[in-house]
């Protein structure tokens, strides 16, 4: 397993600085960020994605189910929680007290690598339009299924399975098969399950936003993956245009998308 998986703090740095030179600047091309701004993260972590918008001047609240990350988001977000600028929550955003609090709340919502972990994907983009000012804008960022880790395999602890792509899209038999025959653990195998089984196209994205009357405003295909510049020291590159028009075929030479979509 890469060491950045399991150093909280470093992961927590990188995606700070992620946000603040990529995913800001996507965000900020059709939709400029104000002081004040009311800014929601889904599965925010330990908080490093949102302490970026923090610092533009929004107000951020974090959600997590994670009550461990939740606590090391307060710790590594101390001074901004004193300051009243940031709040983390350990909640479930279905909770009816949740969604009677925040109705028509938000500016904006993130989802930074989220959305392929949530099973039923259309019951939680139908939740996130409540929780959305009719002007605001929902923001997600996820590995395309189909792309050469889409699985996750990077999580393995084996070193042969943790870099070999494109093995998760083996029909289910034969994917866990081969994780035992390779001697990954219980616990791992499951996690690795789960994610098979809530793997997100953008051929699928795309469809559920149409069916629940959600419209793109912007979407940015990488060839590589922006975070890929702190994980390994590779730059950041959008796939080729031409391919961008091909559905299915991005997606499998592509490691990475940006969308921004908003209420019809």
């Amino acid at each position: 397993m890469y060491e950045f998986h399991t150093n909280k703090e470093t992961y927590y740095r990188w995606q700070y600085e992620n946000a603040r030179t990529h995913v800001i600047p996507f965000i900020e091309s059709v939709f400029p960020l104000q002081p004040g701004m009311q800014v929601l993260e889904v599965g925010c972590g330990e908080g490093g994605v949102l302490k970026a918008f923090v610092e533009r001047g929004c107000q951020g609240l974090g959600v997590e189910l994670s009550e461990s990350r939740v606590a090391d988001a307060f710790r590594f977000n101390a001074g901004l929680v004193q300051a009243g600028r940031i709040d983390f929550q350990a909640k479930n955003i279905y909770d009816a007290s949740f969604a009677e609090t925040f109705r028509n709340q938000f500016h904006l919502i993130i989802l930074k690598d989220v959305i392929e972990h949530i099973p039923d994907q259309p019951r939680i983009m139908e939740q996130l339009k409540q929780y959305l000012r009719e002007d605001g804008k929902i923001f997600f960022g996820f590995p395309p299924w189909y792309m050469p880790f889409g699985g996750h395999q990077q999580l393995s602890r084996n070193k042969i399975l943790s870099k070999l792509p494109y093995y998760h899209l083996l029909p289910m038999p034969l994917y866990k098969g081969m994780l035992r025959l390779f001697g990954e653990q219980r616990e791992v195998i499951q996690g690795l399950v789960e994610v098979k089984e809530t793997g997100i196209s953008m051929e699928r994205f795309e469809r559920i936003c149409k069916r629940l009357s959600l419209r793109i405003d912007l979407r940015t295909i990488f060839f590589l993956n922006p975070i890929y510049q702190y994980k390994f020291g590779w730059k950041p590159r959008r796939q080729a245009r031409l391919l961008q028009h091909v559905p299915y075929l991005r997606d499998f030479l592509s490691t990475c998308v940006y969308y921004l979509i908003g209420k019809n």
